[in-house]
């Protein structure tokens, strides 16, 4: 309800602007005291070897440093995914690099894994006291070669292990160049074999298995979605989200900001993302869970995620859109009635 008088402010600044004004009010009032932790009653859910106390997620890039870890915390949500970090800090694309379509329901944005670095990351969830589930997502710096991309995943993972409950490998994003070629079968193959290796090796050295996902793109024609899921039973990983933004203009190409470089997210994503979690989803035969994300603007929005396959969901742009209360509608809709 308040975010629903506030979002006419937020939405007169830019939406970088707006999102750390948004983010700084949210620490203050917790800090104060003003923020009431919601709590949702819902079933657990075992996945991942992990106990999901509601299965709404906050997705990967709106606290990309894990600064706001324990007022995101206050808001309900089952689980966080912070980052995409990377090995050294870096300054994303120039701005504006993030823009608003309030008409279609829609962000898109070409940040660029803009982040203050692995180290730094480590450091503020270091000084949190959120103990809940956490899942770090790792990507490459934009002046790392595909040739040698492994060696800044590998170095993430190594980083990241003994603070994450999960880790998402981000080959997606279409902001960083020629990332999403690491989805191709060769590439994919060769990443999800060294990484593999080298969680064999921390789960050794630290006494404890922390389960991997992999985050892949809504832009893939049937086949490469074949190709991905084999490879994702092949080297048994733990989970894979799908999706994240698309190249695509569908839905909003008769609008002039259409020309603009990003991941389109939102409404506009909604079904595509939901295609592909059923072709996943028919292909894994719940051998691997599906983390579904993209266009959840609504209950029923999630409610389609989960009967497509989904196992657990993240939330992003319809934050941005509904605000916190849409955490508390959608779990409150999946508890009411949910199949584990």
């Amino acid at each position: 309800m308040l975010y629903t008088l506030l979002r006419p402010l937020l939405f007169s600044l830019d939406p970088e602007s707006a999102h750390r004004w948004t983010f700084n009010v949210l620490e203050q009032a917790r800090q104060w005291g003003l923020l009431k932790t919601i709590v949702i009653p819902c079933q657990p859910r075992r996945i991942m070897g992990l106990d999901f106390p509601n299965p709404v997620g906050l997705a990967a890039g709106l606290d990309k440093n894990g600064e706001y870890l324990d007022a995101l915390a206050a808001l309900g949500f089952g689980f966080i995914e912070i980052g995409t970090v990377t090995p050294r800090p870096q300054p994303g694309n120039p701005q504006p690099r993030m823009f608003r379509i309030p008409q279609a329901g829609a962000v898109i944005n070409r940040l660029g894994f803009n982040n203050q670095g692995v180290d730094k990351l480590i450091e503020n969830i270091s000084c949190s006291h959120y103990r809940g589930i956490l899942g770090i997502n790792i990507g490459k710096n934009f002046d790392t070669s595909l040739e040698k991309a492994a060696d800044d995943y590998r170095l993430g993972l190594q980083k990241v292990y003994r603070y994450a409950s999960y880790v998402t490998v981000n080959i997606s994003s279409p902001n960083t160049l020629h990332l999403r070629q690491l989805q191709a079968t060769e590439a994919l193959n060769d990443l999800l074999s060294q990484l593999k290796m080298e969680q064999t090796k921390l789960a050794q050295i630290h006494g404890k298995y922390v389960p991997m996902a992999v985050k892949i793109a809504p832009d893939l024609d049937f086949e490469q979605i074949q190709s991905i899921a084999a490879l994702l039973m092949t080297h048994q990983i733990d989970a894979v989200i799908a999706t994240n933004t698309t190249i695509s203009r569908a839905g909003i190409e008769h609008l002039p900001i259409a020309q603009e470089t990003g991941g389109l997210s939102g409404a506009p994503l909604t079904n595509r993302a939901t295609a592909v979690i059923q072709q996943l989803h028919n292909l894994l035969q719940d051998s691997i869970p599906i983390i579904g994300v993209g266009g959840i603007m609504s209950a029923k929005d999630a409610q389609d995620k989960f009967t497509a396959g989904a196992r657990l969901i993240q939330l992003y742009t319809g934050l941005i859109y509904r605000g916190p209360d849409l955490v508390k509608e959608v779990a409150q809709a999946i508890c009411a009635h949910q199949t584990v």
